[in-house]
């Protein structure tokens, strides 16, 4: 694919206990605001920005993240990523993020929203090296259509590779089909409107940690299901259905924070969006 909607490129590396840009290049329907830092742990955090408000059809997006040894960055989106129709060719997103020995990434994005008649396949590759941590999350949803129906997108298909030196580590393939699957059915949303998906990859990650990430997010015993499992590598996933973005967002925070205290003995700034 030669013909890019938007492309960004973004660099970073550890100077004297901070990390910074090394290089930072955005074409397009693609931005990043000025780095923001949150605490004096000198852990930077960049916000994506897309000015054109949505994905229309046939836009393509590719984004390419490099964290240095020791870098530590938080990335997330300006706001929820809008799927609009798209008749002729799908939405596409293109992410390749590499991170060296002892760096860290927090890809935290905001929802995505899929109209009516909307199509988009997200593809996201991550290669680290051993000593090098990754977590990011997401949330699916879809948005508002004429007639009140909930699952109006055709297609939202989301796959994630992550390579530990080199090796396939974790392979997870998201995709929601309505035309040709009964939504609320067993194995598909099970009655719900929204999925909540985050992923940890770390040498750090352990079954103790699992274990109090389970019962931290089972106190409360609200309208959702919750899935956590252990991956083959040195990680782990939690998956959230529920029929509200905020119920979701909570548990992702909880996760979050108990995570970044285990794993870094810190605290995650609030991301202020709106």
């Amino acid at each position: 694919m030669k013909d890019w909607t938007g492309i960004l490129r973004l660099e970073a590396e550890e100077r004297n206990g901070k990390t910074v840009a090394k290089n930072v290049y955005f074409q397009g329907a693609y931005k990043v605001m000025r780095p923001v830092y949150h605490d004096h742990s000198g852990q930077v955090c960049y916000y994506i920005l897309n000015p054109g408000g949505g994905y229309l059809d046939g836009d393509r997006y590719q984004m390419k993240i490099a964290l240095n040894e020791q870098a530590r960055l938080t990335l997330t989106t300006q706001s929820a990523t809008k799927i609009y129709r798209t008749p002729k060719q799908p939405a596409y997103q293109e992410t390749e993020i590499i991170l060296k020995k002892g760096s860290y990434l927090e890809y935290i994005t905001d929802p995505l929203i899929g109209y009516k008649d909307a199509r988009y396949q997200q593809k996201t590759v991550v290669k680290m090296e051993k000593g090098a941590t990754f977590l990011y999350s997401d949330i699916i949803t879809s948005g508002w259509s004429p007639d009140g129906e909930q699952f109006s997108y055709d297609l939202l298909q989301l796959i994630s590779e992550i390579y530990m030196d080199d090796e396939l580590v974790v392979y997870d393939h998201i995709k929601l089909n309505p035309a040709n699957h009964h939504m609320a059915s067993l194995g598909y949303m099970e009655g719900f409107s929204h999925l909540g998906s985050m992923i940890v990859v770390g040498e750090q990650v352990n079954a103790d940690l699992l274990d109090q990430l389970y019962h931290a997010v089972h106190e409360d015993k609200g309208d959702y299901k919750i899935g956590l499992s252990l991956l083959p590598v040195s990680g782990l996933i939690v998956r959230v259905l529920a029929n509200s973005t905020q119920t979701i967002e909570k548990i992702h925070t909880t996760c979050h924070h108990m995570i970044s205290r285990e794993l870094f003995n810190t605290i995650p700034s609030f991301l202020r969006k709106y």
